[in-house]
């Protein structure tokens, strides 16, 4: 049962989050979990304007994935930082080159999830999380979040992502934040609790 995990990062905050998803994932008897990078858009000139060069490298060793490997997959989990409100734009330029996938009904009926990352921690988490959930739908991917059964979400005594559209992370105006331990564990957790419901549909 496979479970890819796709995602783009620009400072290295979803690739730690992606990581812990696929910790979560290998729980599940049965169950792969799989990384996938999303191609880059941005001119490298561009990135090391941006500070993210590093960053890049220290996640190079991530296969950048196809839009075909999508129909392989049992269950896909989208990582992505915001943008706006929305997903990033390398996430958007993946997603729409999914077209045939859609007109083939390839990916009706698998589960997908989101996490996602902002800089602030009202930076628009959720606004992303379900915009994402829109194309997943058109897709026909039966969408799961993070539920509350993830005691995490409930803490208040410290500053914290996770929404019960799924997990996230804040990381800090200069990227300088680290995603927390109860930000791992939500990541964890969706990861895990995406694969057991595929693990279900699997055995239908």
């Amino acid at each position: 049962m496979k479970t890819l995990i796709v995602y783009y990062s620009t400072y290295g905050h979803i690739h730690k989050m992606a990581q812990a998803v696929a910790e979560g994932v290998a729980t599940v008897a049965g169950a792969e979990a799989v990384l996938r990078r999303v191609p880059e858009t941005l001119p490298a000139e561009v990135l090391g304007k941006m500070g993210a060069v590093e960053a890049q490298k220290s996640m190079a060793h991530i296969p950048i994935g196809t839009v075909e490997e999508l129909a392989t997959a049992d269950a896909i989990i989208f990582g992505t930082p915001t943008r706006f409100g929305n997903m990033c734009g390398q996430m958007r330029q993946f997603l729409d080159a999914t077209g045939q996938l859609w007109q083939a009904g390839a990916l009706v009926g698998k589960v997908g999830s989101v996490f996602a990352s902002t800089a602030t921690q009202h930076g628009g988490q959720e606004a992303t999380l379900l915009s994402f959930h829109i194309t997943l739908l058109h897709q026909g991917l039966i969408v799961v979040g993070l539920p509350y059964a993830f005691q995490g979400q409930m803490r208040n005594d410290e500053i914290t992502g996770g929404s019960p559209y799924g997990a996230t992370t804040i990381a800090g105006t200069q990227a300088e934040r680290t995603p927390t331990a109860n930000e791992l564990d939500g990541a964890r957790f969706q990861g895990r609790h995406v694969a057991a419901i595929a693990a279900k549909l699997a055995k239908e």
